[in-house]
């Protein structure tokens, strides 16, 4: 890549297009084109179609889209699929029209059929039935995917797309109608560690009424006082795989450099995973996160509600023959994202 290449990044505010841009801008790249949805609103075929012309890009990658956990995907079904379509298509057949050189699609993971084997190789793409819950928002990817293949093979444009696994990270969606599992959990999670504190503070102070044993609290912690709860969805017992949102980006990086669309589409694969190859159960992350955020109490598992697939595991060999490979650790990951939501996020 040329670090004089005016590339367009969509989707920069999020946390996905904001680690992209990180990515870029540490490895020197200084013509970086952004737009915020207040000057663009992607959705808009005039307005995308305008903001190329003027612009004209070299190369694009999309990380802008709609999205959220499943609560939100299955509450909002209409939305999840008409935004994510307009967005794509405006972008793609921009991208098209007014000649990119070399353009990225991101996915997700949910493209892939619910009771596809696991891990899920590339080649499952379309060979069974999806997960209700987040189905608009799968059909609105997998067309995503399927748009950068046949412009490829009707005009040969270089466009190819990826595949992310659950991610997560700073700019992370912490709201709990809306964010997916685990940034929902690192939330849950500290409430109940603050509540508890709260809660434990007042208890010591009327009972004593004494300042100095609210102090005693804070110097010496709250074991052995009554913790409260969290809730988790579902059973716990799905196994899901997690990666950083900056390793990802390191990853995109990595592509958008070594990689081309006839690399994929001449080995009849339409998009490449990225993930860890590595997953644990819903219960195994909330003993992680329990341990980072250093909570205590119980933990309840609200069966009425669902779990969603049951297991979601990239299979990742193909990336790793290209040299590609993660970095951080869950653990670690979790400290870095949960300092930034400490730092960042206001409840």
């Amino acid at each position: 890549m040329n670090k004089n290449s005016k590339i367009y990044i969509a989707g920069h505010t999020g946390m996905v297009g904001s680690a992209i841009t990180r990515k870029f801008s540490a490895e020197g790249f200084t013509n970086i084109i952004t737009a915020d949805h207040r000057r663009l609103d992607l959705r808009r075929q005039s307005e995308v179609e305008n903001f190329f012309e003027k612009e004209k890009p070299e190369m694009v990658i999309i990380a802008a889209a709609k999205v959220g956990g499943i609560l939100a995907n299955n509450t909002y079904r209409a939305e999840f699929l008409y935004d994510n379509l307009m967005i794509e298509a405006n972008l793609i057949h921009s991208a098209y029209k007014y000649g990119v050189e070399k353009l990225l699609f991101l996915g997700s993971s949910c493209i892939y059929p619910k009771m596809a084997p696991q891990p899920l190789k590339e080649e499952y793409l379309l060979s069974g039935y999806l997960e209700y819950t987040n189905e608009p928002y799968a059909i609105a990817k997998i067309a995503g995917i399927k748009l950068c293949e046949n412009y490829y093979k009707q005009y040969k444009c270089n466009f190819f797309s990826v595949m992310p696994t659950n991610l997560y990270g700073p700019n992370d969606n912490f709201d709990l109608e809306t964010s997916h599992v685990l940034p929902a959990l690192i939330r849950k999670i500290h409430e109940a560690k603050e509540n508890t504190i709260k809660n434990s503070k007042l208890k010591i102070k009327n009972e004593n009424n004494n300042l100095e044993s609210c102090l005693a609290a804070d110097r010496f912690g709250i074991d052995n006082l009554e913790l409260n709860s969290v809730t988790v969805w579902g059973t716990g017992k799905p196994m899901r795989e997690f990666l950083y949102v900056d390793d990802l980006a390191d990853a995109i990086f990595y592509l958008m450099d070594k990689v081309d669309a006839k690399d994929l589409y001449e080995q009849g694969i339409t998009h490449l995973n990225i993930g860890t190859g590595e997953d644990l159960t819903i219960a195994e992350l909330v003993e992680v996160i329990k341990n980072v955020i250093g909570y205590e109490g119980k933990i309840i598992y609200d069966t009425s509600k669902p779990d969603g697939t049951p297991r979601k595991l990239l299979d990742v060999t193909r990336i790793h023959q290209l040299g590609w490979k993660h970095k951080t650790s869950l653990e670690e990951g979790i400290k870095k994202a949960y300092e930034w939501f400490g730092n960042n996020y206001k409840l």
